[in-house]
């Protein structure tokens, strides 16, 4: 069943987190996932709205898990925890 990571954070350092995105794009392709949307300016609705938001389509859990877990990540997500605040990365499953 698909699954989808919901992330949402504030850039801190542009010049940085520049360096994020296509290691980070080229591991997800590893995975099957599709980014599905990304966007740096998004609106509230409710609540506070982040720099930067995001939904990956992963097929399964197991691959969401693991693509997190990658050796390949680790310094990608130290890299982002470096360059921005208020993070929230969610799993969420399909509906069946």
């Amino acid at each position: 069943m698909p699954v989808y990571y919901i992330n949402s954070y504030d850039i801190i350092n542009e010049e940085e987190y520049a360096k994020y995105g296509p290691p980070v794009l080229r591991l997800l392709h590893k995975y099957s996932a599709e980014v599905l949307a990304s966007d740096l300016r998004a609106k509230a609705i409710e609540g506070t709205a982040r720099r930067m938001n995001a939904v990956i389509k992963f097929p399964s859990e197991a691959a969401a898990l693991q693509c997190y877990k990658d050796p390949e990540y680790q310094p990608l997500k130290e890299l982002r925890w470096r360059c921005t605040d208020n993070c929230n990365m969610i799993l969420v499953h399909a509906l069946e």
